[in-house]
C-alpha cells in the first residue's frame, strides 16, 4: 500500500476511533478536522477497520479483568473461611480431647482409690487368718492385672500407613505454610526490605495480570500505536477503584480476605506503580500517534498539547506521577506531614482532571470516588472516631511521651458492630493500632491523624472500662510538637480513630504448640499485649 494512502486512511481511522473512546465527534475540536480528511472512513477499509477492531475489542477485554479480579477475591475469600473453620475444628477437638482426658483421668483417680481399697481390704482379711497371710498380702486386685495387661500389648510407636500419610501431608503443609510466612532477609546494598513470600507471591500476580491484559493481542506496528495507548487508558482506569480499596482502612476486603488494610496497603503502592508507569505509557503513545499521523499534516506539537483533552490529560499525569514521588518512602519518613496533606489534595485534584479528560473514565472515577468518601467521611470523620480527655506524662528519659485514655466499653449492638467497623469503645485485639489526632497541638494538626500501636492489654468481655495506653517516641513533627506540649500540660483532648489492624500474627500463635516473641524498642507495643 502507498505509503500516503495508508497515512491518510490511519488518520481517517484515529478520528473514527477517538469519536467511539469518547462518544463525541469532536474529541479535539475544530482543530482535528484535519483528521477527516480524505473522505468518510467507511471508504478505506484496510487499515480502518483493523484499527477499530483493535479499539472495540480492547473496550470488551477490559471487562473481563474485573471478572478475574473479583475471581480472585473470591479464592482468597474461600482459602480464609476454609481456614477458620479448619481452625475452628481444630479446637474443637482438643477442647474434646482435653475433657476427656479429664475424664480419664478422674476415672483413673477412682479407679485407683478403689484398688487401694481393695488391697487394704485383703491385708485386713490376710491379718485375721495365719494360715493364708502371705497369700493375702501379696494378691493385687484383679483389674490392676488386666489393665497393667492390655497396657502391655499396645504398641506405643506403631503406626499405620494411612496415620504416616496423614503425617507427611501435615508436615508438608507446615512447611509451605512456613515458607510463605517468611520474610526474606534486606536486599543487599539497596538495603531494601522485602514483605513476607505469600505477600511477594501475590504482587508478582498482580504484575503478571496487569501484563497480560496490556499486551494480549496487541500489534507492534505505527498503525496500531494508537490501540496500544488506548489499551493503558484503559487499564489504568479500570485499576482505580481497586487502587483505592487497597487504600481505604474500612473496606469490604477485610471481612472477606482476613487482610487488613495495613496489608492491602503494599498491593495499593505496587498498583499505583503500575499506574503510574500505564499513564506514562499512554502519553508516549499518544505524543507517537501525534508524530506519526498528525505532524505530517503541518499539526504542530504546542497545538497537540494545548488542546483541552490533551492538557487535562497531561495536569492528570503531573497529579498521579507527584503523588508517586511524595510517596516514596525517603520522602515519607523526611516529611511526613506534607505526605499526607498531598496525597490527599493531588488524589482529588487527579480525579476531577480525568473525570474531565475522557468520557469513559467517569464510571471508574465515580466509584473510586464513592469509596474514598465512605471511608474517610462516613468511617474515620463519624463512625469510628471517638472524643476523649488524656493525661500525659514524660519518663525520665525526657523523649517519650506516655498518653493514657480511660475508655468506657459498650456491649450493645457487638456483633453489627463487628461487622460493619467497630470504634474504640466497643475494645480492641491485640497488635491493634489507633490513628491519633490532638488539634490543641496547632492549627496544622487538626487535620492530621497519626497511627500508634495500643501498647495496654486487651480489656475483659465483661470489663465496663478500658485504660489504652500509647508510647510515644519523639522526633520531629507530630510527636516532638506532643513532646513539648507534655511537659507544659498534665491532659489534653484526643480524637481516636479506630482501632485497626489484622489478628493473622494472634490466629498464627494460636495454631502453635510452641511460640517465641521477639521485641526490640517500639516493638514492645505490638509483643506485650500478646503475651
Amino acid at each position: 500500500m502507498d505509503h500516503a494512502i495508508l497515512e491518510g486512511e490511519l488518520r481517517a481511522a484515529l478520528r473514527a476511533s477517538l469519536r467511539i473512546t469518547s462518544q463525541t465527534s469532536a474529541v479535539f475540536g475544530d482543530d482535528f478536522s484535519i483528521l477527516s480528511e480524505g473522505g468518510p472512513p467507511q471508504g478505506r477499509k484496510p487499515g480502518f477497520r483493523k484499527l477499530i477492531d483493535g479499539v472495540l475489542f480492547s473496550r470488551r477485554f477490559i471487562l473481563s479483568y474485573h471478572v478475574l479480579v473479583a475471581t480472585l477475591v473470591l479464592v482468597f475469600t474461600v482459602f480464609h473461611w476454609g481456614g477458620k473453620l479448619v481452625r475452628w475444628h481444630k479446637r474443637q477437638r482438643a477442647a474434646r480431647h482435653i475433657q476427656r482426658d479429664i475424664s480419664d483421668e478422674k476415672l483413673d483417680q477412682m479407679l485407683t482409690v478403689k484398688e487401694s481399697e481393695d488391697v487394704t481390704g485383703y491385708q485386713q482379711a490376710g491379718s485375721s487368718s495365719s494360715s493364708s497371710t502371705l497369700e493375702g498380702t501379696a494378691s493385687p486386685s484383679i483389674g490392676l492385672k488386666s489393665n497393667s495387661r492390655n497396657d502391655e500389648q499396645t504398641p506405643l510407636l506403631r503406626l499405620s500407613q494411612d496415620a504416616k500419610r496423614l503425617e507427611r501431608s501435615a508436615s508438608l503443609g507446615k512447611r509451605v505454610r512456613a515458607w510463605l510466612t517468611y520474610q526474606p532477609k534486606p536486599v543487599p546494598i539497596v538495603d531494601k526490605t522485602l514483605p513476607s513470600n505469600s505477600t511477594t507471591l501475590t504482587i508478582l500476580v498482580l504484575y503478571a495480570i496487569n501484563i497480560f491484559y496490556m499486551f494480549y493481542r496487541i500489534q507492534f506496528s505505527v498503525p496500531m500505536l494508537f490501540v496500544f495507548a488506548d489499551r493503558t487508558s484503559l487499564l489504568f482506569v479500570a485499576n482505580l477503584p481497586l487502587l483505592y480499596l487497597f487504600a481505604a482502612k474500612n473496606q469490604p476486603i477485610k471481612l472477606l480476605t482476613g487482610y487488613s488494610y495495613e496489608s492491602l496497603n503494599i498491593l495499593h503502592r505496587r498498583l499505583g506503580e503500575i499506574m503510574c508507569l500505564l499513564a506514562v505509557l499512554h502519553s508516549v503513545g499518544m505524543i507517537g500517534v501525534w508524530y506519526t499521523l498528525l505532524r505530517p499534516t503541518g499539526f504542530t506539537l504546542a497545538k497537540f498539547l494545548l488542546s483541552k483533552i490533551i492538557l487535562l490529560g497531561i495536569g492528570a499525569l503531573v497529579a498521579y506521577e507527584t503523588l508517586y514521588f511524595t510517596s516514596l518512602g525517603s520522602f515519607r519518613q523526611r516529611w511526613y506531614e506534607l505526605f499526607l496533606g498531598l496525597h490527599v489534595v493531588l488524589q482529588v485534584i487527579a480525579l476531577v482532571l480525568l473525570w474531565f479528560h475522557h468520557h469513559g473514565s467517569r464510571v471508574y472515577v465515580a466509584i473510586a470516588l464513592a469509596i474514598f468518601l465512605v471511608d474517610r467521611l462516613i468511617y474515620r470523620m463519624t463512625l469510628k472516631t471517638k472524643t476523649f480527655r488524656a493525661t500525659l506524662s514524660v519518663p525520665e528519659d525526657k523523649e517519650t511521651v506516655r498518653l493514657h485514655v480511660t475508655i468506657p466499653i459498650s456491649h450493645h449492638h457487638q456483633v453489627l458492630h463487628n461487622i460493619l467497623g467497630s470504634n474504640i469503645t466497643h475494645g480492641w485485639k491485640p497488635t491493634h493500632h489507633i490513628f491519633l489526632t490532638i488539634p490543641s497541638l496547632s492549627r496544622k494538626h487538626i487535620i492530621q491523624a497519626h497511627p500508634f500501636t495500643i501498647a495496654s492489654r486487651v480489656p475483659s468481655p465483661d470489663a465496663e472500662t478500658a485504660e489504652l495506653d500509647l508510647v510515644v517516641r519523639a522526633q520531629d513533627g507530630f510527636s516532638g510538637d506532643l513532646l513539648r506540649y507534655a511537659k507544659g500540660h498534665a491532659t489534653v483532648a484526643v480524637r481516636i480513630d479506630g482501632p485497626y489492624g489484622s489478628q493473622s500474627a494472634v490466629e498464627l500463635l494460636h495454631g502453635s504448640d510452641l511460640s517465641i516473641i521477639v521485641a526490640g524498642g517500639s516493638g514492645i507495643a505490638v509483643a506485650w499485649p500478646l503475651i
